[in-house]
């Protein structure tokens, strides 16, 4: 498939320490917070501070761009440079080390979620210790079976856990848009909350959690892990069948499609992702 000209410069992950015991990570990955192999470092860094501080008790990911929490992996790099960074600490492919790592280390982990939170946003939404969504502006989603794909970053491991196994099938095989209070109704996220109050209740919640004591907060996470989050070995295969679908003649069509339709820039299909793969047929 012959790929486009990058048409966005690469952004950055920011990390504010907003106390000792409370960080915000934000992304600001202009137009629409696509998030590839370029990034990967970025996140990295940022998960290792996590991991590596023994003070910090909360940590907060949102965005900086208007309609967008985090979205699709970027399609128009090069597969090899997905496939040539290394693996994590835990054995796992990057990205899926990435993940698991945030899961279990011992603070807590909170998306808000205004905008689309799309592919690699659901999946870090997942990943994170709950989930805060805008009623108005958040939307989450698996699109990637629309389009051939297989998800690569552990939803299959994760979702039916958290929404049962009937609706993890519906958000993945169905691939469409799941508005903020539908995904409070099924369990994808904690709340819904009005878009004004977002932001208040999040910080709210995150300063009162980052003024209890740290060995508590920890020792209560890691039970809480015990009884929810998936072995590593249900997320190792994910990414393997991310790659192998990527490869496929069928979904280089369907992708091809798409970035015919405007895929990877501002406009209609990253707005409405979940309607544009329904179109992409046969």
């Amino acid at each position: 498939m012959n790929r486009p000209e990058r048409p966005f410069p690469t952004g950055e992950i920011r990390l504010e320490r907003r106390l000792p015991t409370y960080w915000r990570v934000t992304f600001d990955l202009p137009p629409v917070n696509i998030f590839g192999p370029k990034e990967l470092p970025q996140l990295n860094e940022i998960i290792s501070a996590i991991e590596k501080d023994e003070q910090l008790k909360v940590v907060v990911f949102d965005s900086a761009i208007e309609g967008f929490f985090l979205t699709h992996y970027d399609f128009l790099s090069p597969l090899e440079e997905s496939k040539s960074v290394p693996p994590g600490p835990t054995g796992l492919e990057a990205l899926p080390d990435m993940l698991v790592r945030l899961s279990w280390a011992p603070i807590v982990s909170i998306a808000s979620i205004r905008g689309r939170a799309t592919g690699v946003g659901s999946e870090l939404a997942l990943a994170s210790d709950m989930r805060f969504a805008s009623r108005e502006k958040a939307i989450l989603s698996q699109w990637e079976v629309g389009a051939g794909l297989v998800p690569g970053g552990g939803p299959m491991a994760r979702l039916p856990r958290l929404i049962g196994r009937g609706r993890a099938l519906e958000v993945l095989l169905g691939a469409d848009d799941v508005p903020g209070e539908l995904a409070e109704l099924y369990g994808y996220v904690n709340r819904s909350l009005p878009d004004a109050d977002l932001d208040s209740f999040v910080d709210a919640l995150a300063m009162r959690i980052a003024s209890f004591d740290r060995a508590a907060i920890a020792e209560t996470k890691r039970l809480v892990n015990v009884a929810s989050l998936p072995p590593d070995v249900e997320i190792k295969p994910e990414w393997d069948a991310f790659l192998a679908s990527l490869g496929r003649p069928a979904t280089q069509r369907r992708i091809k499609k798409l970035l015919d339709r405007g895929f990877h820039r501002a406009g209609d299909v990253e707005n409405r992702l979940g309607f544009h793969v329904g179109q992409l047929g046969d």
